[in-house]
């Protein structure tokens, strides 16, 4: 059995012991994060998601650590997700990300976003990877932690 279908079963024999209705665990791959989702459809996520995704992320950490257990050693970069929570956040950061962006850009300077994750920084972080005129930096502390989007002026080719 490969980490994926672990993964599937994992949550399938987690969401029955819970008394979870579900309909479906399903597996897609975002192509900016390259790492495996797993879609779980219910008709009641609000069990699943809890207040702002709490309950969630709690998922995500317990199903991470029993594929741990059962591959050591191995990558494990994978997200749970309940009926794409977690992917139209994932959109909204980065909607939110270009609209900041286009600000910087406006007004040739640096714009900060507001606290946010570790992983929601990476995101970020990586929208902007290859943008000729933008750089992150993560700033603060703690809770705190935000990312500064800094305008640069692109650097002229010369023949």
């Amino acid at each position: 059995m490969n980490i994926n279908e672990f993964v599937i079963e994992t949550l399938k024999t987690l969401l029955t012991l819970l008394g979870v209705v579900f309909t479906d665990v399903s597996v897609s791959v975002d192509e900016k994060m390259s790492s495996p989702r797993f879609v779980v459809s219910t008709p009641d996520s609000s069990i699943l998601i809890g207040e702002q995704g709490t309950r969630l992320l709690a998922l995500n950490h317990l199903v991470k650590r029993i594929v741990e257990k059962k591959f050591p050693g191995e990558p494990h970069s994978f997200m749970v997700d309940v009926n794409d929570f977690q992917k139209k956040h994932i959109d909204e950061i980065r909607a939110k990300a270009h609209m900041l962006a286009e600000r910087a850009r406006y007004f040739k300077s640096s714009v900060e976003m507001d606290p946010m994750s570790s992983y929601e920084r990476m995101i970020v972080h990586a929208e902007f990877t290859d943008s000729p005129d933008i750089t992150t930096e993560s700033s603060g502390y703690g809770k705190d932690r935000h990312l500064v989007l800094k305008y640069r002026e692109p650097v002229a080719i010369s023949e």
